[in-house]
């Protein structure tokens, strides 16, 4: 099964978006790599910001890096024409926005990695940062991805 066909049996409609934003891009593609910027949680109209482990607790903070990663496959697609095209996901960048003293980082970021390596398997394999800090605006967790492609 392809992954645009894997995404469409989960429910998830990818769909292409205008690289412009601002003072830069959402992605470049230099040679086979496709680098994205940072994608904040905000996914089919919902909206997650707040501290993880104040305002959010870990498991709606993982629900936030799994539409941090939608966000990024959306740039993809739209850089490689297809999710087809993609050869392997090299790096994800995973930052949490953190009330004081909360260090699960990683399971937060989870959320991301796990719904790669459901729709992409071995491609979808990464290596990984999961880091907590104050994420500008308030967002709960941002994103941004290295992805090898055909």
């Amino acid at each position: 099964m392809s992954y645009e066909a894997k995404l469409q049996t989960m429910n998830y409609k990818i769909e292409p978006v205008n690289l412009e934003f601002g003072k830069y891009v959402q992605g470049v593609k230099v040679g086979k790599l496709i680098f994205t910027s940072g994608q904040v949680s905000s996914w089919d109209g919902m909206e997650m910001k707040g501290k993880v482990g104040k305002d959010l607790t870990v498991e709606e903070a993982y629900t936030a890096a799994k539409m941090c990663a939608l966000k990024n496959l959306q740039v993809i697609k739209t850089i490689a024409g297809s999710l087809d095209n993609v050869s392997q996901f090299v790096k994800v960048f995973g930052m949490v926005n953190v009330a004081p003293g909360f260090d699960n980082t990683p399971g937060v970021i989870n959320g991301c990695s796990d719904l790669l390596r459901e729709v992409f398997g071995d491609a979808g394999k990464h290596a990984r940062c999961a880091v907590g800090m104050t994420i500008p605006l308030n967002w709960a967790v941002e994103i941004d991805m290295v992805v090898e492609v055909k």
